[in-house]
């Protein structure tokens, strides 16, 4: 049954009435940190409204404890912070405008997806029972109960049924364009014969490359009007630019030297202690295996030592010295095919009595398919599968060590109880668990010391004059952008605190000294660029290139002349090379290689052994042939209307969400705070 204490600590569901205190706590702690003024600080705008900090932080630790991401690295941080700030944008956004539309969530929807009669995510993340992998509607009649008294319960369930209104109305928002979607009889039948159709033939192209500059001429005018119109092709986020330094902290030759010796010290008492594993655990850097190997599971080098009983190491490899000695040795089977019956471990009357009955020769599969409460495994029989014995520890590794064909042992681990019956049994081999200390190589405290005093001296005079400090101090400054939105620096890893700053920084600003990694970095902030669209001087250089491309392809097509293709690739002074297995869903062509346009244009040719018009392609232009055409019939109709249909539907979908946040005047401004 699913207490709230149940939910916190199995389904990750932390949720609160109200944040209350302690939020309103953090709040004015990040205030006398940050600088704020007396006011809950804005981090976006959703639909022209604010989005203020203590609204993200409340619908933030919600989604964290639904979700149950776990701030392990930036990667899982930024996928919370995007889950957050969709959620907010569904609320904002989207529920309004559903209810408007009359999408409502009736009593009737509610008790089907209580009930489980229809699933639900949002449910099934809270309430499914872990040992079997089904929704346990029993579990949410408890929470139910529990909420009629506590407070904190009522609370979490009434989150939960707000979420079941959104997920209910999204899904039949999505439903309502799917349905708008049709793919006609004339659609199947060509992409039927545009799945099923190859083609093969000859092709020319004469590259942009060998077509010299100097006969085009881009004018300033003419980018100018290309950029005019062609303006939302430029429309950008607002973003911000820094430039930053790296002091670099590595380990020295000294560093190096000094490790060595405090390695070969503690490899030398290693070498000689009696009790293995205590001298591995009492050391910072010693680990202890949890299950156990043979050789063919370890290095060449490490099964030599360990095997015969010796110390491996000390040796430094991949950057970083180790050391192992063997703890235990057992002789097991190399593999173990396993099947199992998995019983709560309330049931020991139940487990002792079904092992009875197993040893007297009941059928395994039966009594699995029975009582055993793993859903995955139980409709097999309780098949497991083979398994290399390292996959075993702890009291699983000490009973199946010695375990034969045909042996049933009854486990008791954790929450459950296990009774395991071994079908095979590979022949038993040498096996040992092994305790290891490893030393990575790292920078000396001084050495830290000497970056951080360079880095230190680097931000003093770069308060003068960035670039020549830098050139001073002999590091390259590199460049960055931050788009709204972003909350790392790209390129630089665990770069969070420094987009921090730079969001909150006017420019000419430098940073203070940051640790990224292992390493120094300081910043200053050289623009900040709030234009809806990229600058027309910023990508001039592209549209150069685009029209100098276009008028290329004039210059090349009236010279592709020729009532053969061999007679066009003399004419351009090329050569006439083979395709094949061309086809309208192809994104390569061996030879042309990336040329959708082209690809395309062959892939619609229906006449054979006649020269095509000259191709504008992305390197240069092409001419072709087609000599066959090939039809597999693999695709049949039914199928290509499945298949475009859920296509179609998938890309309304994503266009219709895509096009209402755009029109919703969505800021971002989460960079500074999270």
């Amino acid at each position: 049954m699913a207490s709230l204490n149940t939910l916190r600590t199995k389904f990750g569901v932390v949720l609160s009435v109200v944040i209350g205190v302690a939020l309103l706590a953090f709040i004015l702690s990040l205030k006398t940190e940050m600088g704020f003024s007396g006011q809950d600080p804005k981090v976006g705008e959703i639909a022209g409204e604010n989005i203020n900090y203590s609204e993200y932080y409340n619908e933030y630790e919600q989604v964290k404890a639904q979700s149950g991401i776990q701030e392990t690295d930036e990667q899982q941080s930024a996928m919370l912070a995007n889950a957050v700030w969709q959620s907010l944008i569904a609320k904002r956004l989207f529920e309004p405008s559903l209810e408007e539309m009359g999408l409502e969530f009736t009593d009737a929807e509610r008790m089907a997806l209580l009930s489980g009669e229809q699933f639900s995510q949002t449910l099934y993340n809270a309430f499914a029972d872990p040992t079997t992998g089904e929704y346990n509607v029993a579990a949410v009649s408890q929470f139910l109960t529990e909420s009629e008294s506590n407070p904190e319960a009522a609370a979490a369930w009434a989150q939960l049924v707000e979420q079941l209104h959104l997920e209910s109305s999204m899904q039949k928002y999505y439903g309502l364009i799917k349905n708008g979607v049709y793919v006609n009889n004339l659609e199947v039948a060509q992409g039927q014969k545009s799945q099923n159709e190859t083609r093969s033939g000859k092709w020319v192209v004469k590259r942009y490359a060998d077509t010299p500059d100097s006969l085009i001429n881009v004018s300033s005018s003419e980018i100018k009007a290309y950029y005019k119109a062609h303006k939302n092709m430029y429309k950008q986020l607002p973003n911000r630019q820094l430039s930053y330094v790296v002091f670099e902290v590595s380990a020295t030759e000294e560093d190096m030297a000094a490790l060595e010796q405090e390695v070969k010290s503690v490899g030398e008492a290693f070498a000689t202690a009696e009790d293995v594993k205590a001298f591995a655990r009492e050391n910072r850097n010693g680990s202890i295996a949890e299950g156990y190997v043979n050789a063919s599971q370890l290095t060449a080098e490490e099964a030599e030592a360990l095997m015969a009983g010796k110390m491996y190491g000390p040796v430094l490899r991949n950057n970083e010295w180790t050391m192992a000695r063997v703890m235990d040795t057992k002789m097991a089977p190399d593999s173990l095919g396993i099947r199992h019956i998995v019983l709560p471990y309330t049931e020991t009357a139940l487990a002792d009595s079904l092992l009875t009955a197993l040893k007297g020769g009941a059928d395994f599969a039966e009594a699995a398919a029975q009582y055993s409460v793993f859903a995955q495994t139980a409709q097999l029989g309780g098949e497991v599968g083979v398994m290399p014995f390292a996959a075993f520890t702890g009291e699983f590794a000490e009973q199946l060590a010695s375990a034969k064909k045909g042996d049933i042992v009854k486990i008791a681990s954790g929450d459950a109880i296990q009774l395991m019956q071994v079908y095979r049994a590979d022949k038993a081999t040498k096996h040992i668990r092994v305790a290891s200390i490893n030393y990575p190589v790292l920078a000396s405290s001084e050495t830290r010391r000497t970056a951080h005093s360079a880095a230190g001296s680097f931000t003093l005079a770069a308060k003068e004059d960035f670039a020549e400090a830098a050139s001073t101090a002999a590091v390259t400054p590199r460049v960055a952008t931050l788009v709204q939105g972003d909350r790392t620096i790209r390129g630089l890893e665990d770069s969070r605190e420094v987009a921090r700053w730079a969001y909150g920084a006017k420019v000419g600003d430098i940073s203070e000294i940051f640790t990224v990694g292992d390493d120094y970095v300081i910043a200053t902030l050289t623009s900040i660029d709030k234009n809806e669209y990229t600058p027309v001087e910023e990508v001039a250089a592209q549209i150069r290139m685009q029209l100098a491309r276009d008028k290329k392809f004039e210059l090349v097509k009236a010279q592709m002349a020729g009532a053969t293709i061999e007679e066009v690739a003399e004419a351009v002074g090329a050569e006439v090379a083979e395709y094949e297995g061309a086809a309208f869903g192809s994104y390569y062509l061996n030879g042309p290689g990336l040329e959708p346009t082209l690809i395309g244009a062959i892939a619609s040719t229906t006449d054979k052994g006649v020269v095509s018009a000259p191709v504008k392609g992305l390197n240069g232009v092409y001419v072709f042939t087609v000599e066959s055409i090939e039809d597999s019939a693999a695709q049949t109709a039914e199928a290509e209307r499945v298949r475009a249909q859920a296509v179609q539907e998938s890309m309304t979908t994503q266009s219709a969400l895509q096009a209402v946040q755009e029109m919703a005047e969505i800021k971002d401004l989460r960079g500074l705070y999270f």
